[in-house]
């Protein structure tokens, strides 16, 4: 964002960080995606008189935004369903996101007066990829299938990549008339190559100046924090692709993190991303809302009639929509056609309905909006063409996509439903669970044979291990017990805080280390997962 004076604007962005609070809160009160809320909230705003303006810079939302949340996301995300729908993923990211801009370019030069095919190129690579930030949150709030988040993940964080070259080879083709197909395909090469190499090799640095640098949790959080940014702007120095040094380099930080971090500083920054990201997706998504005033602003400049554009932004969005069912329709029928078995009913088993509901959750973010903003006003010496309907198609399709689908999409999953797998997460949870402790127990007895008797520490263990199996601590637990259980932790904390406060002699920094193991219990009593 760019003021005029910091601390002019501070009141308001005070404001707004906690009505951003106020509003996630409000919304995981009501089961609703906090996207949607941040988004209608800063639409509500926008048509306040007299509210200061808040712009959007690119270069802010390219840098400083789009690193770290990919980082977080190329983190947190399933490598192995990663790789085992590798294929799917990537002709999604690449071929899906090539086809849509396509047909988004024929429709804008056809319907939409004064587009030409570069035009309509240039806002079919805007608003072609759905937004990693906005899947990420909207899927937090719906229940899909394993493999169905995995591909949506993994698909939304490589997609900027094949955008953005779309994007900047339409932007040569409205400047120069044409374009010159073998630096076209050197360029995405360099990109596509570049890109993972460049992710790659500094994630190696980091290792090694980890392995040879002492342990310390403060310094490995930071030096995490800053990889993605040196990451994205290396590649972007030598003209590869940023995105996808991000997610190449978060991949394989994430795969090394058992060998190379501590435990303390695992638990460590998982607490700071999880912040960190809090904050920027809040931010984002209501400065989309608050950005319209100056949106509309430069419409009426070009003399474009609002009702036009809102048209030719809907019709830009079930554009979008369509495209995306018909092609996981494509790629279904072709992973069927090609297992060379015959199709038979149970094959499909609900599944026919599968392309419908991944074709609702195209949507689009704060990425798209930030690409629109970064066009040039002007190019060539001449003022760019139909700037300001582009700006404001892409902030419907954006609203659109976040309001309308974000809303529906958990009733479409209900209605159509997918099979069940054959064993629930909870049923396999405990399985693991339960060989964990099969194996510890031999481990035990292998190492402490013969000191099991004579040693009441490991007898107590060994024995609270096996009841744990035969009563693992999910089937235990149930939401009473579970509440139950907080009381207790809390009203420890008050008897240790009552000890160190009637003890003038009592050591406090002992108290402080048995409320800490307290807090560690709480925090494993509420991530069992109670319907």
């Amino acid at each position: 964002m760019q003021t005029e004076s910091l601390t002019e604007y501070l009141p308001l962005i005070l404001v707004l960080l906690v009505l951003i609070i106020v509003l996630v809160l409000l919304a995981q009160r009501i089961r609703v995606a906090y996207p949607i809320l941040l988004v209608l909230a800063g639409l509500g705003l926008s048509f306040i008189p007299n509210l200061p303006r808040l712009h959007i810079d690119p270069d802010i939302i390219f840098f400083m935004v789009l690193p770290p949340l990919l980082f977080e996301a190329a983190w947190a995300i399933s490598q192995k369903e990663l790789w085992r729908w590798r294929k799917i993923i990537l002709s999604f990211a690449f071929l899906v996101v090539f086809f849509t801009a396509t047909v988004v370019a024929f429709v804008a030069e056809r319907f939409i007066p004064g587009f030409s095919l570069a035009l309509g190129f240039l806002l079919g690579g805007i608003v072609s990829p759905p937004d990693a930030v906005s899947m990420g949150a909207i899927l937090k709030f719906v229940k899909v299938p394993k493999a169905t988040s995995s591909i949506l993940e993994g698909e939304s964080l490589m997609n900027d990549a094949s955008s953005l070259i779309i994007i900047k080879f339409a932007l040569i083709a409205i400047g120069t008339g044409h374009l010159v197909w073998g630096e076209v395909a050197a360029s995405f090469s360099c990109m596509v190559i570049g890109g993972p190499l460049v992710g790659i090799i500094l994630a190696y640095l980091f290792l090694i100046v980890h392995k040879f640098l002492p342990n310390d949790k403060s310094a490995d959080i930071l030096l995490l924090f800053i990889q993605p940014y040196l990451m994205y702007l290396l590649a972007e120095e030598v003209g590869s692709s940023g995105v996808l040094a991000v997610v190449s380099g978060g991949l394989l930080l994430s795969r090394k993190q058992y060998r190379s971090l501590t435990a303390s500083t695992r638990v460590g920054l998982g607490n700071v991303w999880e912040s960190f990201s809090f904050l920027l997706n809040g931010v984002v998504f209501m400065v989309i809302g608050l950005d319209l005033p100056e949106i509309i602003e430069g419409l009426k400049e070009d003399g474009v009639s609002i009702s036009k554009a809102i048209g030719f932004g809907v019709l830009i969005t079930v554009i979008l929509i369509l495209v995306r069912i018909v092609s996981y329709y494509i790629s279904m029928l072709s992973a069927l056609f090609m297992r060379r078995k015959k199709i038979t009913k149970g094959m499909l088993n609900g599944w026919q309905f599968f392309p419908i509901v991944m074709g609702w959750t195209g949507m689009r973010g704060v990425i798209s909006l930030a690409a629109a903003l970064a066009i040039p006003n002007f190019i060539g010496g001449n003022e760019f063409p139909h700037r300001s309907l582009i700006i404001f198609i892409s902030f419907t399709v954006i609203v659109l996509t976040l309001v309308v689908q974000g809303l529906t999409l958990p009733y479409m999953i209900k209605a159509f439903r997918w099979p069940e797998p054959e064993i629930s997460d909870e049923d396999l949870s405990i399985e693991i669970e339960r060989e964990k402790l099969k194996f510890s127990i031999a481990r035990v007895r292998e190492k402490y044979g013969s000191e099991i008797e004579n040693n009441p520490t490991l007898s107590r263990v060994l024995s609270d291990w096996e009841k744990r199996i035969a009563l693992p601590d999910e089937r235990f637990m149930d939401q009473e017990k579970i509440n139950f259980f907080l009381r207790l932790y809390d009203a420890q904390r008050q008897f240790l805080l009552r000890v160190n406060a009637e003890n003038p002699n009592m050591n406090e920094d002992i108290i402080r280390e048995k409320l800490y193991v307290i807090d560690l219990e709480e925090e494993r009593i509420r991530h069992f997962k109670v319907d």
